[in-house]
């Protein structure tokens, strides 16, 4: 960040015109409507450690990944949103006209010039190595400016030890952003829904083989110079897989993607494979078909059975990672499953 005292300078006096400003031109008809004066009270959530209090709700809420975006937009505050950054891949359909309302403060991750220029009075992101000095600025520096800091749940499972399941972490990000800005509602509602697609999805794990005759599954998330990234222990794979009735394959190595080799994927030989498609990112080897590809070339890989005989299924690569989105990959899943006859 260059000239940071001056950025400071402008930031402080950037929102306090917003403070006044938004009380009065800012407002949309929803946001004056009796419930939503009620709603619009003091605040106060932990995030990642840190307490953070509101004596209104945001007006100008920025979100610097795709994973904070998409949630902003499932409980309907993009009115409430002044940015977003680091979009990866595109905006779900259902949230496309939303998205069209909030300006794009940097197409990749956000610097903290570009963050300032916003003049957030709320920064809310999926993990917190984008709270960096050489990026949005560290929460110790936004603090100082008084704008609060949002780090997801799921980033920072030690401070809240109780909720081990990613998609409860989740969850409890709902809660609390709908508590910060006033929409319980619609986070309560939210949170119900996908509650609701969570139990389903783990409808017909007592009719899969248990025990060590559970399937086992490898997801393939990118290949990368020739060697796969698969799902570990501590990435949200494994518990869809557990849901499920399933096991991850490298379920020992205690990382979210770690890279191993082709040799290692034959030795553990599941009994399909989840492969994440990426072709809207489009490195080289995101695509599913690509992936198809690699393994059906490859001398040891294309004799595995699940390989051979197209035990093989397809999900948005973007939802194996927490996020609103990863529902929906939980319920191919179950389908695929019971699809590839591993359901009773």
């Amino acid at each position: 960040m260059r000239h940071p005292a001056r950025l400071g300078i402008a930031l402080t006096i950037a929102l306090a015109t917003v403070g006044c400003s938004a009380a009065v031109g800012d407002r949309t008809e929803e946001d004056d409507s009796p419930a939503a004066r009620a709603s619009a009270k003091a605040a106060s959530v932990t995030s990642c450690g840190r307490r953070l209090s509101f004596a209104e709700p945001p007006h100008r809420a920025v979100a610097l990944d795709q994973t904070s975006t998409e949630t902003l937009l499932a409980l309907g505050l993009e009115d409430r949103m002044a940015g977003t950054a680091n979009l990866k891949t595109k905006i779900p359909a259902q949230y496309a006209a939303a998205y069209a309302k909030v300006p794009v403060i940097a197409p990749k991750i956000a610097t903290g010039e570009q963050l300032r220029s916003a003049t957030p009075d709320f920064v809310v992101a999926g993990s917190s190595d984008l709270y960096t000095k050489d990026r949005a600025g560290t929460r110790e520096e936004l603090a100082a400016l008084k704008v609060p800091t949002f780090v997801s749940a799921v980033d920072c499972p030690q401070q809240n030890q109780a909720v081990t399941s990613p998609f409860e972490q989740l969850f409890s990000d709902y809660e609390n952003l709908g508590k910060v800005f006033g929409a319980e509602q619609r986070a309560g509602k939210l949170v119900a829904d996908q509650r609701a697609a969570v139990a389903k999805a783990g409808e017909n794990a007592s009719k899969v083989p248990q025990g060590d005759d559970r399937p086992t599954v490898v997801y393939l998330y990118s290949v990368f110079n020739g060697m796969p990234y698969v799902a570990g222990k501590s990435g949200l794979p494994s518990e869809m897989s557990r849901i499920v009735g399933a096991k991850n394959a490298f379920d020992d190595i205690d990382e979210d993607w770690p890279e191993v080799s082709w040799e290692e994927v034959a030795k553990r030989d599941p009994d399909f494979i989840v492969i994440g498609d990426l072709s809207e990112r489009g490195r080289p080897g995101d695509s599913a078909a690509e992936k198809r590809a690699t393994m059906t070339e490859h001398p040891v890989i294309s004799k595995l059975p699940a390989v051979h005989d197209n035990k093989i299924l397809e999900v948005p690569g973007i939802e194996l990672d927490p996020s609103v989105r990863s529902v929906h990959a939980l319920e191919l899943l179950a389908k695929g499953m019971k699809d590839l006859g591993y359901v009773r």
